[in-house]
């Protein structure tokens, strides 16, 4: 500090001058970039009541369509766990839920995974990789020229049922597939492999907040330059009743599978799975790749309300 005091002490009034501009042309380079806006480019999504496009998810909640099911037959049996009363152990009050039709189908070779790999996957990988890909296609954007660009990956996912059933199995059955499609990491590896991306690669769990966390995470990234495009969603998949079952004992589920909020007959949630993935872009390398821009996120923050009344109520 003595050093460069010494310096510009000797400077001329001009010079200093020119200094002074440009520092501070740095200084609000800086500052832009930290709040530059945020551009949406593309989207795609998997949502109940038939959403599987960002169109017909817009269709969803304008005709105000109610995507709220009982739990499809080939998910878990039903009537062996259903109890009305709340609390019972080892029951569920409610029969209903928000469920994707047919999570499990999936065409591998077109991502170049093999059958045999694609049956140990976890269903909210396949899911990632397909809505992933019907993002870039909504953005108008060739998979291939994406191959070695510091594209970053963020993802937010919480569930592990697919480990649940894993648990299952009889341990000669277990191998390395099973150990990649089980892990949360592997969700968004996988789509940095698949693409061939270079940029930061990760899965987060924040437990409910995890998909808005995940796209605060990329907006992070972006304006610090770590990445030039990111993608960013999340993914859920309620393959298995364990969660309903411990929900239902603590009293959090609806028994009409309805939720009611700041409403006096509000008695609990009800669970929803899906995935849904965007494309962002700083702003201004947006406007300059031509890209048709959806939507603009000005800002974004994360933090935790500390010690509050409960895991299930806010801090006042």
């Amino acid at each position: 500090m003595t050093d460069f005091l010494d310096r510009i002490s000797r400077l001329s009034p001009r010079k200093l001058a020119l200094l002074a501009k440009e520092l501070q042309d740095r200084l609000d380079a800086l500052e832009k970039d930290k709040r530059e806006p945020i551009a949406i480019v593309g989207m795609g999504c998997r949502f109940p009541g038939g959403a599987d496009s960002p169109e017909e998810f817009w269709r969803v909640l304008r005709d105000g369509v109610d995507a709220i099911s009982e739990v499809p037959s080939d998910r878990w049996d039903l009537e062996s766990i259903y109890d009305p009363e709340p609390g019972k152990p080892g029951k569920t009050c409610t029969r209903h839920g928000g469920f994707l039709t047919a999570p499990h189908r999936f065409d591998p070779l077109f991502f170049g995974i093999s059958p045999r790999e694609a049956a140990s996957m976890d269903p909210q990988h396949r899911l990632l990789l397909e809505v992933t890909w019907e993002t870039l296609e909504n953005a108008g954007q060739s998979p291939e020229r994406l191959a070695g660009t510091k594209t970053g990956v963020f993802v937010g996912i919480c569930g592990n049922d697919h480990l649940r059933l894993i648990s299952e199995l009889d341990p000669s059955e277990l191998d390395m597939y099973l150990a990649t499609g089980v892990s949360h990491s592997i969700a968004s590896g996988r789509i940095s492999y698949l693409l061939g991306l270079h940029g930061p690669s990760m899965s987060l769990d924040t437990a409910c907040s995890s998909s808005l966390v995940a796209v605060h995470t990329a907006c992070l990234n972006l304006r610090a330059r770590e990445c030039r495009a990111a993608l960013a969603g999340g993914v859920s998949v309620v393959l298995a009743p364990d969660a309903t079952i411990m929900f239902s004992r603590s009293g959090l589920m609806a028994k009409n599978g309805r939720c009611k909020t700041f409403d006096a007959a509000a008695d609990g949630y009800v669970r929803g799975e899906g995935c849904g993935m965007v494309l962002l872009k700083r702003h201004s390398d947006a406007l300059a790749d031509g890209d048709r821009i959806l939507a603009v996120i000005q800002g974004s923050a994360v933090n935790q309300d500390g010690r509050s009344g409960g895991i299930t109520a806010p801090n006042g």
